[in-house]
């Protein structure tokens, strides 16, 4: 059967299949406490995630000294690695991928993650067969560049044109334009509805089951 519109369905992990928005802000701001600095504010926190590890340490603390960036980074692995064992998908996920799967589409994943922290989610999941292509922030140029999808498509030999991103932040939207492809929003992660609307996606979830319904129905 001919596709709608799209062959290859590009997600964001972190926010949009991984329930872990309120961790990732927790353990930023426990790395910042440990460092004695001060702490972000949840909504400052929250905002640059998304980002490569590093680049999300600079956009939050933007006037720190920089000789404190790589100790961030540290502490909040240290964190983050007490924590990710606890971490979810989304209710429903596992079936929306499934199903697309099913019906031939392309899979893949463009995260602010990195390559041993994605596969170490993708393995606990058990979703690592699922896709066919994944691209971390420590691999190439962090979101919002557009070298993850334009690498993802060539890599699967793929057309951007027929190409969908799909996140719960601006970087998510932001590197669909700046790559010709198209952006779906999802209102349930990082980033506050008007932020995502302004970056103009052609639909906007409220839940997994209305991403997993516009899918079927449109893509």
């Amino acid at each position: 059967m001919a596709r709608k519109q799209f062959d290859l369905i590009v997600f964001d992990w972190d926010g949009t299949l991984m329930d872990s928005t309120s961790t990732i802000v927790k353990c930023i701001q426990g790395a910042a406490k440990d460092l004695g600095l001060p702490i972000p504010r949840d909504d400052a926190a929250s905002h640059v995630i998304g980002l490569g590890l590093h680049e999300a340490m600079q956009a939050v603390m933007p006037n720190i000294d920089p000789a404190y960036y790589p100790r961030m980074v540290e502490r909040y692995r240290f964190h983050f690695l007490s924590k990710d064992h606890e971490l979810v998908l989304f209710d429903g996920v596992r079936e929306m991928l499934t199903e697309l799967s099913q019906e031939a589409y392309f899979l893949a994943v463009a995260t602010g993650k990195s390559r041993v922290g994605l596969n170490r989610s993708l393995n606990a999941v058990g979703l690592l067969s699922l896709f066919d292509a994944t691209r971390c922030a420590d691999e190439t140029f962090s979101k919002p560049h557009p070298a993850m999808l334009q690498e993802l498509t060539r890599e699967l030999g793929q057309d951007l044109k027929r190409t969908v991103m799909i996140g719960d932040t601006t970087h998510d939207l932001l590197m669909a334009n700046n790559a010709g492809a198209a952006g779906i929003a999802v209102q349930y992660g990082a980033h506050p509805h008007e932020q995502l609307s302004a970056c103009k996606p052609i639909y906007s979830a409220e839940s997994v089951a209305q991403l997993r319904t516009w899918l079927s129905e449109n893509a």
